[in-house]
């Protein structure tokens, strides 16, 4: 079989990042972006797939497709997965994973579809190889991915393996962290850039800090990880390594940055540095231990970008209840100049910081829905007597 020049991509992203990771997919010299509902499609040939997995800070995981046509039984998905040339893209003694999912398919169940494809893989291998592969749910070699929506089936290889926000960087962590593209995205979205002040009052294990240290030294995200796409076929070592070099080449030596993060408790702060640590980070960024009322701006304008706790206990909701006014006193009095963000999967932090929001943004933190609030302080202009409705 001969390899064509051009291959189908679909990187799926947190929910709220499609149009940023869409602009990202572009400079990295995708092509055919088109952005959808959790994801964009782009095309390129094998390296741009290769270069998007080591260099995307937004995207959830590279797919390549592998077969696209229209369903009406699980018997033509079964099909056309029996038609593609898996002896081509990978060997049988690779483990696979099947993942299936479905937006408006008329099929009940999910679990037969991921049969039939399984079987129709491992069909096709015993006819080519006289052998089939063995399945993996934990650690595959091999991850495949179906989607389905009312007619329409697309199969996908994983071009990624481990999900694309685990950059290898973490050390140590405090409970629920932030995930890093979606850190990387939030600082997209408030229109941060490398060498603007940037400041994290609760900071917890420092993902915020560590992505934009990242980003101002020009550091690959994937540079210090695997891919699944190293035990494909189509892998080409040669050019993987010539990507590698140029990346390695490309990263900024550690010097101090305008980036700043403090927080209340020593524990979270002894996460931040052992991550700083960890990855040759100590000296670029200032790290503090104090509470969140007692913060003051670090220069004179920047970005402040901040992922507050939000309660689950009563006594929590109420502990929180009484921080968010508190919020908005410290930004008014202390951060004008500055461009304020808070993402929360708590609503009532627009109503009771009592501040104008001059944007929200909906974004998801895995499954959680939150919202990105914005708030551009100036001044004398934000001030509300009343809690926003």
């Amino acid at each position: 079989m001969s390899q064509k020049p051009t291959h189908q991509f679909f990187a799926p992203c947190p929910r709220g990042l499609e149009a940023p990771l869409a602009q990202e997919l572009t400079e990295l010299g995708a092509g055919g972006i088109k952005a959808v509902d959790g994801g964009v499609h782009f095309n390129g040939d094998w390296l741009t797939g290769a270069k998007v997995n080591l260099w995307s800070r937004l995207a959830s995981r590279v797919l390549w497709r592998v077969a696209d046509g229209q369903y009406r039984t699980e018997q033509d998905i079964y099909s056309l997965a029996r038609d593609t040339e898996w002896h081509w893209l990978f060997k049988v003694t690779h483990t696979i994973r099947i993942n299936v999912s479905a937006h408006k398919s008329p099929l009940r169940s999910l679990e037969f579809v991921t049969l039939k494809i399984k079987d129709a893989i491992c069909d096709r291998f015993r006819d080519e190889c006289g052998e089939r592969p063995n399945i993996d749910k934990v650690s595959p070699d091999v991850g495949i991915h179906c989607f389905l929506d009312m007619n329409r089936c697309s199969i996908y290889v994983d071009f990624s393996g481990e999900p694309l926000f685990k950059r290898g960087w973490r050390a140590a962590t405090n409970e629920a962290p932030l995930r890093e593209n979606l850190a990387a995205g939030i600082l997209r979205l408030a229109g941060w850039t490398p060498g603007t002040a940037l400041y994290d009052p609760m900071c917890g294990s420092g993902t915020f800090l560590i992505e934009a240290a990242m980003m101002s030294l020009n550091i690959a995200p994937g540079l210090n990880r695997h891919f699944a796409l190293e035990k494909l076929n189509t892998f080409n070592r040669v050019k993987w390594q010539a990507l590698l070099d140029e990346a390695q080449a490309a990263r900024k030596p550690a010097t101090p940055l305008p980036i700043w993060g403090s927080d209340k408790f020593g524990d979270a702060l002894k996460a931040a540095r052992t991550n700083l640590e960890q990855n040759g980070l100590t000296d670029c960024i200032q790290l503090k231990q104090m509470d969140v009322v007692d913060a003051s701006a670090p220069a004179e304008s920047g970005v402040m970008v901040c992922n507050p706790p939000y309660g689950v206990r009563l006594d929590e909701e109420e502990r929180l209840a009484a921080l968010y006014p508190l919020l908005g006193d410290v930004l008014k009095r202390k951060f004008a100049g500055w461009n304020c963000y808070f993402l929360t999967g708590d609503p009532r932090l627009a109503k009771l910081i009592r501040l104008s929001t001059t944007k929200r943004t909906v974004l998801f933190n895995g499954a959680l829905e939150c919202r990105l609030f914005e708030y551009k302080m100036r001044a004398g202009s934000n001030r509300k007597d009343t809690p926003e409705t």
